[in-house]
C-alpha cells in the first residue's frame, strides 16, 4: 500500500488526525480576512464586465501579423471606447468595444479594416445589445436563488437544519471569494463566468455532503456513549474523508488548471480564460469550506444543543475521573503514565496539530476502562 493510501487508511480509523474543529477559530479568522479582502476588491475595483452585460461590438479579423498593441490602439482611436484585443490560436484576432450602436460600429470596422490593411469584408462585426446581458444577469440570479432554496430543503430533510445552515454559509463564502478574485485579477465577467459560478456550486457541496454523510452515521445514537463529544465526533468523520476530499479536488483541479494556464496562457485562447478561472478558484475554495468551515460550523451549532451540552458535561466528567484514577494508579506502582484521558483521537495534539492515538501506559488497570 502506498504511504498516502497507509495515511488515509489511519486516518479513517482515527489513528491519527489533525483537530479541525479545535483549531476552528484561526481557520474561521482567515476566512474572514479572505472574504473581506474579496469584497473589497468588488468594491474598490468593480468587476469588469463584458459587452454581454454592457454591449457593444465584436470584430473578428482574418490571420494578421498586426500585434495586439497595435490593434488596440486602432479601435480606441476609431471609437473613442476602451477595447480589448484577444489573439486567438491561428492568427486571428478578437477585439471588443463597449457601448457602442450600429452606425458607430460600421464605422469603427472601416476604420480597422483601414488602419490594418485588410479587406473590410473578412472582418467580422457582432452588435450586442445591453439588454441581452441584463436578461442573462436576471436569470443567472434567478437560478442561484432557486438553486440555495433546494440545497437548504434538501440538506434540510436528508440531514438537518443545522448541516443545512452550515452548506449554505459554505458556498456563500466560495461564491464570494471567486467574484473577489475576478475583480482583484480584471478578467471579463461573461456568461461563461456565470456558468461556471453556477458549475462550482455542486463541486463546493459534494465534499460537504461527503463529510455530514459520514458524520450523520457516526452520531448515531452518540448521546448514549461517553467517549465522545460531538465535537470530537465531527472531527473523526471529517479526518476520515480527508484524504479522498484531497485526491478528488486535486483530480478536478488539473484539467482545470490546463484550461488555464495553458489554453488562456499559452496558446492566447482568452475565451477560455471566463470560464477556467471561476471553476479554479471555486473548486479550491469548495475544497476548502468543506474542510475548514463547514464541519467546524455544523460541530459548533450542534454544541448549543440542550443534548449536546449534556453529552459534553458527561464525556468531560469521565476523563477526568480517569485522570484522577490513573494519578492514584501511577503514586502506587511509581511507573510513569499515559496521561491521554479517553481513547479519542482528538485528545493528544502535538505541536503541529496532529494528532495520534497511543496506548495504554503501563500500570493502569483494565478494569478502570468502560
Amino acid at each position: 500500500m502506498s504511504r498516502l493510501g497507509t495515511i488515509g487508511a489511519r486516518l479513517y480509523r482515527g489513528e491519527i488526525g489533525y483537530d479541525f474543529v479545535r483549531h476552528r477559530k484561526f481557520w474561521y479568522a482567515v476566512s474572514i480576512l479572505i472574504t473581506i479582502a474579496a469584497i473589497a476588491g468588488v468594491a474598490i475595483r468593480g468587476l469588469n464586465m463584458g459587452i454581454e452585460f454592457k454591449g457593444g461590438a465584436v470584430f473578428t479579423t482574418p490571420s494578421t501579423k498586426v500585434s495586439v498593441t497595435d490593434a488596440r490602439e486602432y479601435a480606441e482611436e476609431a471609437s473613442g471606447h476602451p477595447a480589448i484585443v484577444q489573439k486567438l490560436g491561428n492568427g486571428t484576432m478578437r477585439i471588443q468595444v463597449a457601448e457602442l450602436n450600429t452606425s458607430q460600429a460600421a464605422q469603427v470596422k472601416s476604420d480597422l479594416a483601414r488602419d490594418m490593411k485588410m479587406d473590410i469584408d473578412k472582418i467580422g462585426a457582432e452588435l450586442v445589445g445591453p439588454s441581452w446581458g441584463k436578461q442573462i444577469a436576471n436569470k443567472a440570479w434567478t437560478g442561484l436563488a432557486i438553486f440555495m432554496v433546494l440545497v437548504v430543503i434538501y440538506l434540510a430533510i436528508a440531514f438537518e437544519w443545522r448541516m443545512a445552515l452550515a452548506a449554505l454559509i459554505a458556498l456563500i463564502h466560495d461564491l464570494t471569494i471567486t467574484v473577489g478574485v475576478y475583480a482583484l485579477v480584471g478578467f471579463e465577467v461573461t456568461p461563461g463566468t456565470v456558468i461556471g459560478l453556477l458549475t462550482i456550486l455542486g463541486y463546493s457541496l459534494y465534499d460537504t455532503v461527503v463529510v455530514f454523510d459520514g458524520l450523520k452515521e457516526g452520531s448515531k445514537d452518540i448521546t448514549k456513549q461517553t467517549r465522545f463529544t460531538y465535537s470530537e465526533m465531527a472531527n473523526r468523520s471529517l479526518n476520515g474523508t480527508l484524504v479522498r476530499s484531497i485526491n478528488t479536488t486535486i483530480v478536478a483541479l488539473l484539467p482545470v488548471a490546463g484550461l488555464l494556464f495553458i489554453g488562456g496562457g499559452f496558446l492566447g485562447a482568452g475565451m477560455l480564460n471566463d470560464i477556467s478561472l471561476s471553476l479554479f478558484v471555486g473548486l479550491a475554495a469548495g475544497a476548502y469550506s468543506s474542510i475548514f468551515i463547514a464541519t467546524p460550523l455544523v460541530a459548533d451549532f450542534k454544541e448549543y444543543d440542550p443534548q449536546m451540552k449534556a453529552l459534553r458535561k458527561r464525556v468531560l466528567a469521565k476523563r477526568a475521573k480517569g485522570e484522577q484514577a490513573d494519578g492514584e494508579q501511577t503514586e502506587q506502582d511509581g511507573d510513569p503514565q499515559d496521561t491521554v484521558p479517553g481513547e479519542a483521537a482528538v485528545a493528544a495534539a502535538g505541536p503541529a496539530g496532529v494528532v495520534e492515538q497511543r496506548g495504554r501506559g503501563r500500570g493502569r488497570s483494565s478494569g478502570r476502562r468502560r
